[in-house]
């Protein structure tokens, strides 16, 4: 529940100056797959950000995959293990062989398969390998990452590239940081090669970094990521969804209904309203959504409080005008949903993550959205990818995983089934009413 302030629009401006003038880049009928290293492999912005997509638009057949791997770099070495002293050290001939072979390999492996149409690439963080800048990494990342869109944009994909938020340690001066100042370099390098190979750039580093440099004037050892200096928790995680969400183009109307208290009347966007009454001080009224509001992780309510997240990303909201002074309840279905003055719902009322049937809903959907996640990592890395030893390898192991991957691909259909069930909008009855006392 948070009221939509004018300066928290005038700091969205300033941190994403063009950020309203994009289309959503993920669209109906998108596959669409996150590849990066141990902070995609959290499954937190990345759920996150498949949850915006699957309750903003409930209609849209879409399917996501999380391909994160813990300690992975752009020439993606978790999966094709090169010898990283011989790539840094190699003319540009041969670091483009290794290159090529790295990346081929591991794509082949862990992302072709899934026949991606959009792919989002977040690597960077390993790849500066925690140090003062270095040319002759960052000639390996480049190098990489530019194979990385070459290769997916053969396979039909569109790829969008993100920068590394910032490491976060408990000092006043993070900017001084010298891994940040290495990142930085990184970050630029990557806008030059998604510039070159026509892909997509989102720079979530320097908004991530904004917001650690306002927390730690307010406090110098203010910790806004709720993880470890390179690990997000979910507070950490919903700035960086907030931030490549905006990159992607997302906008934040869900749905709005403006009622006139004195003339009894209703308008509506994105919405269906029907059975309008306004009698006795008390307005009621049925409505059915489009769209569900952007569900937000209990766990990281934190980060309403640090960036524009709602105002930027999910405006569910309600506007009355003409009520007698006064605080006023809002309940949809007989729950409480909010309290608020009438000059606040004059100004209009945001109810996304307020109390009721409506936010549970959307909390449903990112709560089935987190397990399906979870199944689908335990199928690839714990059954897919096992390495069973030398003795135990053989026919029958392998029809025995063959059996247990389609097993699983059932669950995951199933699913994503139940999801698609969950974020479908519901009608739900409305009142505004005088609070009592």
């Amino acid at each position: 529940m948070t009221k939509r302030f004018l300066s928290a629009c005038v700091v969205a401006a300033a941190l994403f100056p063009s950020a309203f003038a994009a289309e959503f880049q993920i669209h109906d009928g998108e596959r669409v797959v996150f590849l990066g290293d141990s902070i995609t492999e959290q499954r937190l912005y990345t759920t996150y950000i498949e949850a915006y997509a699957l309750t903003r638009h409930p209609d849209w057949k879409l399917s996501f995959r999380n391909v994160g791997w813990g300690g992975d770099t752009a020439w993606l070495r978790q999966r094709a293990h090169p010898d990283e002293k011989d790539l840094f050290a190699a003319d540009a001939a041969a670091q483009q062989k290794m290159v090529e072979d790295s990346v081929g390999r591991g794509l082949s492996r862990d992302v072709l398969p899934l026949k991606p149409t959009f792919v989002t690439v977040k690597f960077g963080m390993n790849d500066h390998a925690y140090q003062v800048f270095r040319p002759d990494i960052f000639a390996a990342y480049t190098r990489s990452q530019t194979e990385i869109a070459k290769e997916l944009t053969a396979a039909g994909a569109r790829v969008t590239f993100l920068t590394p938020q910032p490491i976060e340690e408990k000092r006043a001066d993070p900017d001084q940081d010298v891994r940040n100042q290495s990142l930085r370099k990184f970050s630029d390098g990557l806008k030059e090669v998604a510039a070159k190979n026509g892909a997509g750039f989102v720079d979530q580093f320097d908004p991530y970094m904004g917001l650690m440099m306002t927390a730690r004037a307010a406090d110098p050892k203010a910790f806004i990521g709720a993880g470890d200096a390179v690990h997000p928790g979910p507070t950490g995680h919903t700035l960086m969804a907030w931030a490549v969400l905006k990159g992607l183009g997302a906008t934040p109307e869900v749905s709005s209904v403006a009622v006139d208290f004195g003339k009894k009347s209703v308008t509506a966007q994105g919405c269906k309203v029907d059975k309008l009454t306004v009698a006795d001080g008390k307005i009621s009224f049925d409505r059915l959504d489009k769209a569900l509001p952007m569900p937000i992780d209990q766990r990281a309510e934190g980060a309403l409080k640090l960036a524009p997240v709602l105002a930027d990303l999910s405006r569910y909201d309600l506007q009355v005008t003409g009520l007698p002074e006064g605080t006023y309840e809002i309940t949809i279905d007989g729950e409480s949903a909010a309290k608020a003055s009438a000059d606040a719902l004059a100004k209009g009322w945001n109810l996304t993550n307020s109390g009721g049937p409506i936010t549970a809903q959307s909390r449903e959907v990112l709560k089935q959205v987190f397990a399906k996640n979870n199944l689908y990592f335990d199928r690839w890395r714990n059954v897919q990818l096992y390495s069973f030893p030398a003795w135990a390898k053989g026919a029958e192991v392998e029809a025995r995983r063959d059996a247990e991957v389609r097993r699983l691909d059932g669950e995951i259909a199933a699913a994503e089934a139940a999801i698609d069930a969950a974020r479908k909008p519901k009608v739900h009855h409305f009142e505004v009413k005088p609070a009592t006392p």
